[in-house]
C-alpha cells in the first residue's frame, strides 16, 4: 500500500537555520523512503496563519509540528513514521 505524500511547509524568512531545516527534513524522508512535498514560505502573513511567532517552522499536512529552532533529527524522523 502507497503512503500518500506528505505536504511539507517549512515557514521562515529563507535564512540559513530554514534552509537546514528543509534540507534535513528531505534528507531524513529520503532514508525512510517517505515521499514528502516541500515547500519553503517566507510569507509573514502565512506565519500568521498558522500562529507562528519564530521561525523556522515545521507544517506537516496542515498541523504546526515546530517551531523557533531548527528540528532534531529524532523529531523529524518521529513525524515521518
Amino acid at each position: 500500500m502507497k503512503q500518500e505524500t506528505k505536504q511539507i511547509k517549512v515557514l521562515g524568512s529563507g535564512c540559513t537555520k530554514c534552509q537546514k531545516t528543509a534540507e534535513l527534513i528531505e534528507r531524513i524522508a529520503a532514508e525512510q523512503g517517505v515521499e514528502v512535498n516541500i515547500t519553503k514560505e517566507t510569507d509573514a502573513q502565512v506565519f500568521l496563519q498558522y500562529g507562528v511567532m519564530s521561525t523556522p517552522a515545521v507544517i506537516i499536512d496542515e498541523v504546526l509540528k515546530h517551531s523557533g529552532s531548527i528540528p532534531h533529527t529524532d523529531q523529524v524522523k518521529g513525524w515521518l513514521a
